[in-house]
């Protein structure tokens, strides 16, 4: 009865928050004195996995993209195949997507959010943030499958020192009305889901032509970057940057946002970073009231000599 982790790759190569995953599933394993198995689609090389407590991987081949009903019915067929009773997701988009079909074919509870490892075993009970991550839920699922879905950054990344097999999986693929045409990547050298520090920038930057210096703090901090809806709705900055609500989640170690006012769908969004820190010129911008750190200040003269001092600061200590 092995515990079972979805780990999702990017072109072969694995993401932190599948390694993030693996971690919190060997933790569950432990728990139950088990071992842990991975789905995974495409695979070139499994030795990663092990690194993080994998002990076998079931790698399915020739897939034509993510489908969400496809893959939710092929880890379906995994679980059954090793008769687990705990299945791992991460909380990316494409996770959270597959996550309640997947909960609908194994007859299974399903926990999102969360950011630790079960409480208890008996009865399996997880700790989940709650109200747009103002506060902490303890759930008890008490299905017979359990499906949890971990709270990106929420674990870290926990490593071992064992080793993972890794052997050809051909489950019968499910059909689907849904056919993906193309897939758009994002440029950015850091994915937002990914990442552990986001600059984002919103329309006090006034224009997309002086973004140059946004994405020199993010490369100087090794960062993301990401935008406040009205930017992307306004065409400065692509749809893959959105952050917030109604974007793309953020749960970032420090998330800067500059020139943001700070609306509530915003908020709600990216209130899973650890630290946020606020530049803006107005001192009654709603970020304030939620920001660890707060520079009141004109962006154009602020963020350039943090650029400086950072870079200083790299410098010094090479």
């Amino acid at each position: 009865m092995s515990v079972l982790v979805y780990i999702e790759s990017d072109r072969g190569k694995f993401k932190k928050s599948a390694l993030e995953v693996a971690s919190y599933g060997k933790a569950v394993a432990n728990q139950l004195g088990t071992s842990l198995t991975a789905v995974t689609f495409n695979a070139n090389d499994a030795s990663e996995l092990g690194k993080y407590g994998v002990d076998k991987v079931l790698n399915v081949s020739n897939t034509d993209g993510f489908n969400a009903k496809v893959y939710a019915d092929v880890i379906k067929q995994a679980a059954a195949t090793e008769g687990s009773k705990v299945v791992v997701v991460s909380s990316t988009s494409d996770s959270t997507y597959l996550a309640p079909l997947l909960a609908v074919g194994l007859d299974a509870g399903y926990a999102s959010n969360v950011v630790d490892a079960p409480t208890s075993i008996s009865p399996f009970t997880v700790k989940r943030t709650a109200f747009t991550n103002k506060a902490f839920s303890f759930t008890e699922i008490n299905t017979e499958v359990k499906i949890v879905g971990v709270s990106n950054n929420s674990f870290g990344l926990v490593e071992t020192s064992g080793n993972a097999s890794m052997e050809s999986f051909s489950p019968s693929l499910a059909s689907s009305d849904v056919k993906v045409e193309s897939v758009d990547k994002a440029s950015d050298k850091v994915s937002i889901a990914d990442a552990e520090i986001v600059v984002s920038a919103g329309r006090g930057l006034k224009g997309p032509e002086n973004w140059e210096m946004i994405e020199e703090l993010a490369e100087v901090l090794g960062a993301a970057t990401a935008c406040s809806k009205p930017v992307s709705d306004l065409g400065w900055r692509p749809h893959s940057e959105h952050v917030g609500q109604t974007g793309k989640p953020v749960a970032a170690n420090l998330y800067i946002a500059i020139g943001i006012s700070g609306a509530i769908q915003h908020l709600a969004g990216i209130n899973a970073s650890k630290v946020k820190v606020v530049i803006n010129i107005d001192p009654e911008a709603p970020f304030f009231k939620a920001a660890d750190y707060g520079v009141v200040g004109d962006a154009f003269d602020v963020v350039p000599k943090l650029i400086e001092k950072l870079k200083a600061f790299k410098a010094q200590n090479a």
